[in-house]
């Protein structure tokens, strides 16, 4: 058996079939990722038999309930190497994580004059909630450049930095580019200054190995469903320091130590901050999606992916019609344009292929300008991913090219 064969594990993924038993060659993974059976097993489970209610119950199946709920917590901070499951906040997706920290560590830290740097190929989900801050502190936002091949260029990145910066918020890895940033460096830039570091993780913590301590960062952000759990959780990552200055984002039950009509106190992290009936049937997915990637190595991962993306950069670059975006060491993400073809055309006819991509701006306009094109393809590549997907990709190509001939 290869080592693709051992990876790939198409097997266990049922959305990898249609309707008609034939193989889909999904390479949509970067935008959200197929769940495996035992996911689905989970969820299933938490939503049936053995569902009910968290933290309030006082019969056995809450309790029991409240202990899966809360093992996922830790499950979450075992893998990503954090110092206490105390600084895991479930929210409902990477967005709300950045929001949040935008809405209650910015909103109490960030003021008029301070300077927010963000880079040229964030996904909007990183640009929009500090422009809102910005808005409404009078903050001021720096845009680091990035090099000819495009990574974040760091050395910019030093030169943009004083000590009226206050944060620094960057993608681990770009979702269009699938560049990598040398998280730790960017960490230390950010803090010879004084400034708080947020890594946008989404596309990072599926395909590498996560230790806090060694990024160094203050805060990291990603989705469950990238991870080939479920839609509808995220992690906000933070320093239990930090946690703890924080006011609430939301107001509701759960988040709450006592409620009166003269005032109320509020629950320590990360409890603060999961107001309302949190999403429990999500969190026990989650865990077992975690359970399942750590299963066959997210290092592992990371080669297997990178190199199908290398492969498919060298069959795209045997086409003259082809551009390519992007360095050539790729995290499973490759961005190309297709001559006298717009994105969404090749999308199109490579699902008649049973072939998915991505094609648009994929959340990242800011990026799209500075290519000079207004969107391009995207094929991104996860565990089930082998040289087959390839192989019927370029089949479609090929296709697209004789319709447009």
């Amino acid at each position: 058996m290869s080592e693709t064969d051992t990876i790939s594990r198409k097997i266990d993924f049922p959305g990898l079939l249609t309707p008609e038993r034939e193989e889909w060659h999904y390479l949509d993974t970067a935008a959200s990722a197929q769940k495996p059976q035992a996911v689905i097993d989970a969820m299933s489970r938490a939503l049936g038999k053995d569902y009910a209610t968290v933290h309030r119950g006082v019969y056995g199946r809450s309790a029991q309930m409240t202990l899966g709920y809360e093992a996922a917590r830790r499950r979450v901070a075992d893998f990503i190497g954090a110092k206490s499951d105390n600084e895991i906040v479930f929210v409902r997706g990477a967005t709300e994580a950045i929001n949040l920290v935008a809405a209650t560590w910015g909103m109490t830290r960030i003021g008029e004059g301070d300077r927010i740097v963000l880079s040229t190929l964030e996904h909007h989900s990183n640009i929009v909630p500090w422009q809102m801050l910005a808005e409404r502190t009078g903050a001021e936002i720096d845009v680091c450049p990035l090099t000819e091949d495009g990574q974040i260029d760091l050395g910019a990145l030093e030169a943009l930095l004083t000590p009226r910066t206050k944060l620094v918020s960057l993608a681990h890895v770009s979702n269009v580019l699938g560049s990598v940033l040398d998280a730790r460096k960017a960490a230390d830039l950010a803090h010879s200054v004084g400034a708080k570091i947020l890594l946008d993780g989404c596309q990072a913590a599926p395909r590498m190995t996560l230790d806090m301590a060694a990024l160094d960062c203050d805060f990291y952000a990603f989705s469950g469903h990238k991870i080939y759990g479920p839609t509808g959780i995220g992690v906000l990552w933070a320093r239990e320091e930090l946690l703890d200055q924080m006011p609430p984002y939301q107001g509701g039950g759960a988040m709450i130590e006592k409620v009166a009509f003269e005032g109320t106190t509020y629950a320590p992290p990360p409890q603060r901050f999961e107001a309302g009936t949190p999403m429990i049937t999500e969190a026990i997915a989650l865990h077992a999606a975690i359970d399942y990637v750590d299963a066959i190595g997210v290092g592992r991962l990371y080669e297997h992916e990178s190199a199908l993306a290398a492969q498919l950069r060298d069959e795209l670059r045997k086409l003259n019609a082809v551009t390519l975006y992007g360095p050539e060491e790729s995290a499973g993400i490759v961005s190309f344009a297709l001559e006298g073809v717009h994105p969404h055309d090749l999308g199109t006819i490579l699902d008649e292929e049973n072939v998915a991509i991505r094609a648009g701006h994929h959340c990242a306009q800011p990026l799209m300008a500075h290519l000079g094109v207004p969107a391009t393809a995207r094929a991104s590549f996860g565990l089930y991913s082998d040289e087959t997907d390839i192989a019927a990709l370029m089949r479609g190509i090929e296709r697209t090219r004789r319709i447009f001939g």
